[in-house]
């Protein structure tokens, strides 16, 4: 169960890597070939959209940069949070597209910064208190909303991928469970 669900989550993961993202050239730039791949070319101030592992490797070369909304920053997510401590234990609210690997990949950029900026601890310590936070406050409504009767699509349209298959997971074996529990198979022989 653990390896499946690692599994998809690193799915996840590579999904968001090939998603596309909007970037702003920083210089003009030729256009650059891979292999059977090419990118650009770029025109200094322009907007791009290209996929994820692209933009961090133009970012890293300084081409280009990340357009503000990719960002998770401690703004956005004590938005999220608040968002879901309001809500009834039966809802879920949207989160942005690929919140999870982008969290992910957010904090570990703060870590990374740490030891070069010991200010970052803070933004870190914080913004991995929120996530902890949002992490929790949905897996509650997640493992009640499993143990509830089967639900429509429409309740699960707030869910992410990831959610998802933990829902379907736990709805499985909960169901069984209770099967299990209540069914009487005779008595000692």
């Amino acid at each position: 169960m653990q390896s499946k669900s690692r599994a998809t989550i690193k799915d996840r993961d590579f999904n968001f890597e090939n998603s596309l993202v909007r970037i702003t050239a920083n210089r003009s730039c030729p256009e650059i070939r891979l292999a059977g791949f090419n990118i650009g070319p770029f025109e200094e101030g322009n907007d791009y959209e290209v996929y994820y592992w692209t933009a961090l490797e133009l970012e890293k070369v300084g081409i280009a940069r990340f357009k503000g909304e990719e960002q998770l920053d401690t703004i956005k997510l004590n938005k999220v949070q608040w968002t879901e401590r309001i809500q009834t234990t039966g809802q879920i609210s949207k989160l942005p597209e690929y919140f999870y690997p982008r969290l992910r990949r957010r904090l570990s950029e703060l870590r990374s910064e740490i030891a070069k900026d010991p200010e970052k601890l803070r933004e870190y310590e914080r913004l991995s208190q929120l996530t902890q936070d949002i992490a929790n406050s949905r897996l509650r409504k997640i493992v009640s909303i499993a143990s509830a009767p089967a639900q429509t699509e429409n309740t699960l349209r707030n869910f992410t991928e990831e959610e998802k298959f933990l829902y379907e997971r736990l709805y499985k074996l909960i169901s069984l469970w209770r099967k299990q529990i209540l069914e009487y198979n005779g008595g000692p022989e």
